[in-house]
This record gives structure tokens, sequence and C-alpha cells, in this order.
């Protein structure tokens, strides 16, 4: 397999090679928009939540997301491209759900907290594809240094949805289910 695995990295032109950095810039751009208009919707999703525990796992998770902007910053650097922001459809969709459940569940409610979490983990989990498979194409690309940062940013955003899983179920889902 390793043989095999090999023959196909040296098949990999100059041309495969551009259209794969094209494809990883695009990556980049479309997250960067992503964590820029997060940090916003985090803001309003801990201005909405219901226990303190969760609004403080969101503004903890909204300084992230900012530092998460600033490392892309960083990594399009290293690649030698400007930082851009390309509108990411896929973020768009996630925040006005996030959005749709703040309008549609009564205020001050746990019903609203387990709203809350649910949006923000469909949010991480974008966040967790997006960002293992920028990692691996920055391997693949041979950008170890890229790939390291794309790495931090990447276990924070597990640690996020790990942290939201344990809010839901040490009490916030129960506490819904009784409301």
């Amino acid at each position: 397999m390793k043989a095999t695995k090999s023959k196909l990295v040296n098949q990999i032109t100059e041309t495969d090679s551009e259209k794969l950095k094209e494809l990883f810039v695009d990556g980049l751009k479309d997250i960067y928009w992503a964590e820029k208009h997060l940090a916003k919707a985090l803001t309003k999703m801990s201005k909405n939540a219901t226990s303190e525990e969760l609004k403080a796992a969101f503004e903890k998770h909204t300084a992230e997301t900012e530092e998460h902007a600033a490392r892309l910053e960083e990594v399009f650097g290293l690649v030698g491209e400007k930082a851009q922001a390309k509108k990411c459809a896929a973020m768009e969709g996630l925040i006005e759900e996030a959005e749709e459940i703040i309008s549609s569940t009564d205020k001050g409610t746990m019903v609203r907290d387990c709203g809350l979490i649910m949006a923000a983990q469909k949010v991480e989990h974008y966040e967790i594809a997006s960002y293992g498979t920028l990692r691996n194409i920055a391997r693949t690309l041979g950008h170890s240094d890229v790939a390291d940062l794309l790495q931090i940013t990447l276990d924070q955003e597990g640690e996020t949805d790990h942290k939201l899983t344990e809010l839901a179920e040490t009490y916030v889902n129960e506490e819904a289910s009784a409301e």
C-alpha cells in the first residue's frame, strides 16, 4: 500500500499541484469568511443563552474564533497569498439556523439553550471538517508549518464541540425536557 501511495505522490504534476493549491486557497478564503461572521453570531448566541455556563462557553469561543481568523491570516501569508474572504454559503446557512432557533424559542428557557447547542455543534462539525481537510491538503502540498497551525485550530474546534456536548448531557437537555 505504501509503494502505491508513493507512486501517486510522485505522479502529481506541477499543474496538478497548482490546481490543488488553488483549491486550498479557495478553502482558506471560505473558512476565513466563516470565522469572521461566526464571531458576530456567537456574540448574539451568548446574549440569547439562558444558562451562565453556555453564555461563558460562547464568549470563550468568540475569543477563540477571533484567534482563528488571525491564525488564518498567518496561514495566508505562509502560502504567499493575501488574506481574503469568500462568502461561505454553508456558514451563512448555519448562522441563519441559529437565528431561527432564537426567534422560534422562548427567551430564558433551557429549550432555547438546547437549540443553541444544537446550532453551535452543527457549526463546530462544519469547522472540524473544513480544518481537517485543509490541514491534510497543506501536508500534501508540503506545508507542514501551515498544517501545524491548522491543527491548533482543529484541536480548539474539537474541544468546543466536546464542551457543548458536556453541557447538553450534564443538565441542559434534562432541564429542557422538564419545561
